[in-house]
């Protein structure tokens, strides 16, 4: 079914006679597969838009297309730079603002401007009672109790449906460069990204990708944006700090190979990716380990390192979660099985298993906003 408006959101999951697959715009089909009826979520629009202040009150079902569309009218954008999946997954449909925000997908940026989560100044959603709860405003500020626009941001449809989000939005860099370095091995690439980052040169991306991903030898790559003179400032002094042979590749070319990382494009044709989250140093010898384990892989190093996409051999039964996850846990990482046939996310864990403590609040919350267990379940295990 389809529902076009909040109040129709409402009465179709208070009417529901069982489990409910939430869908949005149908591109990220991530997750162990769900049985039930699919609730689709068309509510869309944009709201309110306030570009002196920098606020966009939008409903859940809006194309992010379009929303970017917006924005850039005002010469603004969307500081968190969500990926779109279709590139990796093969999906097709529309990305939406509410996929988005309740994955809380977060692209390349994320280093310097902070996760979807901490861009939404309010929501509005439906819990899985049928009740329609709001949150927060347009305004950054203290909250009492729950931060539920927080807790809505990564929940992926599993407490409540979003209906409608607040956002702070960024205002759009005059110009971009990007410094490209390669043939550095997985260690010396992730040390001069290190060394980038902890400059006062304000990077704004920071990245490397095993040979073969894109070309034959590796690349390590660090994105300065901003005012022109500024950026060809900070280049230069971040050139002298980093050494020589890098090139430098400006706006557009700068632009497409950023969009190759958000969108994680060079896995395209892989079978099996996940999704791994660590401390950045840590990234080269969990590859290295893997390799040790017999587990073929290709690595793209995002955030500095702290996120690494890792495709392996489509040969493993389990699509490597086994010996993934005992690496990545050996370094208090945690590690999601992004794209995977059908089968194979029905076999293993596909988020991250939790805690006893964790487990114990995650199945509190869940009893809290949905008591029914109607809305995506079994989705996140």
């Amino acid at each position: 079914m389809k529902v076009i408006s909040e109040r129709e959101l409402a009465e179709a999951i208070r009417g529901a006679g069982g489990p409910l697959r939430v869908r949005g715009g149908g591109t990220r089909d991530i997750g162990r597969p769900v049985a039930g009826e699919v609730l689709e979520v068309g509510i869309s629009g944009i709201e309110l838009y306030e570009p002196e202040a920098l606020t966009l009150v939008v409903r859940a079902g809006t194309a992010l297309a379009e929303i970017e569309a917006v924005l850039a009218g005002e010469g603004q954008r969307l500081a968190f730079e969500p990926m779109d999946h279709r590139v990796l997954l093969g999906t097709d449909g529309v990305p939406t603002i509410g996929g988005a925000v309740a994955a809380n997908v977060s692209g390349p940026r994320r280093i310097q401007a902070g996760a979807a989560r901490d861009f939404a100044l309010g929501a509005r959603f439906v819990d899985g009672a049928g009740r329609i709860v709001k949150n927060g405003g347009r305004v950054m500020k203290n909250v009492t109790g729950y931060d539920l626009v927080k807790l809505m941001a990564g929940s992926w449809g599993t407490l409540g449906v979003l209906s409608e989000v607040s956002l702070k939005v960024q205002a759009m860099p005059q110009t971009e460069a990007t410094l490209v370095a390669r043939g550095k091995d997985a260690a010396a690439g992730i040390a001069a990204l290190a060394a980038a980052l902890g400059s006062p040169w304000d990077i704004t991306g920071a990245a490397h990708l095993d040979p073969g991903l894109a070309g034959e030898m590796s690349e390590t790559r660090l994105r300065i944006e901003g005012l022109a003179g500024s950026v060809d400032y900070r280049l230069g002094a971040l050139g002298r700090e980093i050494g020589a042979g890098w090139e430098v590749l400006r706006d557009e070319a700068s632009a497409a190979l950023w969009r190759q990382v958000r969108d994680v494009a060079p896995f395209a044709a892989a079978p099996v990716v996940w999704r791994v989250s660590v401390k950045p140093s840590d990234g080269p010898g969990i590859s290295r380990a893997l390799g040790d384990a017999g587990l073929d892989h290709a690595a793209l190093y995002d955030w500095g390192g702290g996120l690494i996409w890792i495709a392996p051999d489509a040969a493993q039964d389990d699509g490597g979660a086994a010996a993934i996850r005992a690496r990545v846990a050996a370094h208090g990482g945690h590690a999601t099985l992004v794209k995977a046939p059908g089968d194979l996310r029905a076999r293993v864990e596909v988020f991250q298993p939790q805690s006893g403590a964790l487990a114990a609040i995650s199945k509190g919350l869940k009893q809290r906003f949905d008591p029914r267990d109607i809305l995506n379940p079994g989705l996140m295990g």
